[in-house]
């Protein structure tokens, strides 16, 4: 069994974050979102990761992840040139998967229990392809599933009358078999080869394709809402290594990482998480806050946000930050006087809220 890691597309709901960094390495409890899906591979005994890039970030993808050496894995790139959808990636693959079986994992997507029950039941239920299905409360925005039993019949990209309320998450198992069939697709309306049509024809075929609903929580990271929810969830469900630290003014469960100053009139209330070589003063670390490394903060008050490496956050007096998706090497301040106004330099597609 082989893994492919998807790290392409524009991530344009991220913006103006993604005009600059790719939205599969911001980081979830100070941790990139597709190193969990890495993890989850590297989990299953997975040792040859192919990890498919786009154009945006690509160098700073493999300095990230590199030949894999530090997670005991081979990992190699391949270079997807336009965002010509997931089947037109798996496809520039086929190389790297040979004559094995392999997963795609999309980068951005978070699956709280994992993916090992799910490979689990491919590998018993011996199946030609298999889909991992979640189940959604709006089936008209999602492609969807519909089943008979334990094979998937028919597969709607968002249906204005659907059958099914069980949407298609990002983990894909497949055979090599997949590579021929794609090979003959047609792009789509939106331009894109779509695996959703590949795995149709594989049912068309007489392929047995079947289905596993996925346990816990599904978060695809697209919006800013959907990255600052899984980051509340991530932060919730971590086991922390100073839950019981004795200081008064750090409770709740937090990780404060190494080389950390948090002076005595700043607060932090968990669940957080604070990275290495980070200076708090006279500021409030609320819940759910994840803030990153070698980050100065003063006099500021920060909830349920990402604050990414190496910002400066330095206020006269105290201001509030709340639901807020920070970037890396952001320096945000205000002057010495008491003047109400404020000088913003701001990119393209940029939101700023005002409470």
């Amino acid at each position: 069994m082989k893994g492919i890691l998807l790290h392409g597309g524009s991530g344009t709901r991220l913006r103006p974050l993604t005009y600059s960094d790719v939205k599969q390495l911001l980081p979830i409890a100070g941790k990139p979102i597709s190193e969990y899906a890495l993890e989850n591979l590297i989990s299953l005994g997975i040792k040859d990761i192919n990890i498919v890039v786009g154009n945006v970030g690509a160098d700073e993808v493999i300095d990230y992840y590199g030949d894999g050496k530090k997670w005991n894995v081979n990992i190699t790139y391949t270079h997807q040139e336009k965002p010509l959808g997931i089947a037109n990636a798996i496809l520039l693959a086929k190389e790297f998967v040979g004559n094995d079986d392999f997963i795609v994992y999309l980068g951005d997507n978070f699956l709280q229990n994992g993916i090992n029950y799910l490979y689990e039941k491919y590998i018993k239920s011996k199946y030609d392809g298999m889909l991992a299905l979640v189940k959604v409360r709006n089936p008209s925005q999602f492609g969807i599933a519909e089943i008979n039993g334990e094979k998937i019949t028919r597969l709607v990209e968002k249906p204005k009358e659907p059958k099914s309320d069980l949407a298609i998450v990002g983990v894909y198992f497949l055979k090599p078999l997949i590579f021929d069939i794609i090979s003959k697709l047609k792009p789509s309306d939106r331009g894109e080869y779509e695996i959703t049509e590949a795995y149709q024809i594989v049912i068309n075929k007489g392929y047995n394709v079947g289905y596993s609903i996925v346990s816990g929580w599904f978060k695809d990271t697209g919006t800013v809402d959907d990255f600052l929810e899984c980051n509340r969830l991530v932060l919730d469900s971590l086991k922390y290594d100073t839950e019981e630290l004795q200081e008064k003014n750090i409770s709740g469960k937090t990780h404060i990482s190494d080389n950390t100053i948090i002076s005595k009139d700043s607060r932090i209330l968990g669940p957080c998480y604070i990275g290495n070589n980070t200076k708090i003063e006279n500021s409030y670390i609320g819940p759910f806050t994840s803030v990153g490394s070698n980050c100065i903060i003063k006099n500021a008050e920060i909830e349920n946000s990402i604050v990414m490496d190496k910002t400066i956050i330095d206020f006269s007096d105290k201001f509030y930050i709340r639901e807020s998706l920070i970037g890396s090497n952001v320096e945000i301040k205000t002057g010495n006087n008491n003047s109400k106004s404020m000088r913003l330099i701001l990119g393209r597609d940029s939101k700023l809220e005002m409470r």
